[in-house]
């Protein structure tokens, strides 16, 4: 069933995103972590937020995404939003993602306007997400840290929110069998945790869409 987003013009997405965003999370996008923590990880969830930022192109919304370094210690060189650990002085967590895309790769707070949250989601590392929706108006320019950062690039949100691009994939840890969600795009691996926020995403923009 498509989403109603791509049957909008350009003035109403946005407005449609707010909307959907506003409902209380669906029931489908609940609980969706894998439950597996690495060894040492145990215990207490760090807060945690990231941007999602969906970008207003002349062809369509695209999603920005992060390579993240390889000398990083927690998930090294995969594929990300930007994002990270909420400060104690961070008003909320969309100040938190709004400043971690502002260290990371530049991106103005002006471009960006928050939508709203999608449900949260706990990584393999500790640490309990909350995944803060942003419309991103270009231009803008793109900063990367060098030092967490190894590429920036963008991804059309049609093809992220297609289900028959949306697999499971799993790997042992051990003896012990870990299932995730990817979503391979070209030369491009997402999956684990960002790949699961864009499901969660897809499950949020589809709720109720059958009775709209």
């Amino acid at each position: 069933m498509s989403i109603p987003l791509f049957r909008l013009p350009r003035t109403a997405q946005r407005q449609w995103l707010e909307a959907q965003l506003r409902r209380p999370a669906p029931h489908a996008t609940l609980g969706m972590s894998d439950g597996f923590r690495l060894p040492g990880r145990e215990g207490r969830t760090t807060p945690a937020a990231v941007l999602v930022p969906l970008v207003n192109r002349d062809e369509g919304l695209t999603v920005l995404l992060t390579q993240r370094s390889s000398d990083l210690p927690d998930h090294p060189g995969q594929i990300s939003f930007p994002g990270g650990r909420i400060e104690p002085d961070d008003p909320s967590a969309g100040a938190a993602a709004l400043r971690e895309a502002r260290e990371e790769i530049g991106m103005p707070d002006s471009r960006v306007t928050l939508l709203g949250e999608l449900a949260s989601y706990e990584t393999v590392t500790g640490y309990r997400v909350r995944p803060i929706v942003g419309w991103v108006e270009p231009p803008f320019p793109v900063v990367a840290d060098p030092v967490e950062v190894a590429d920036v690039f963008e991804v059309p949100l049609a093809f992220l929110l297609d289900p028959a691009n949306q697999q499971r994939h799993f790997r042992m840890q051990g003896l012990v069998r870990r299932d995730y969600w990817a979503i391979p795009f070209g030369e491009r691996y997402i999956w684990g945790a960002t790949a699961a926020m864009l499901v969660i995403l897809d499950r949020t923009l589809r709720a109720d869409v059958a009775g709209s």
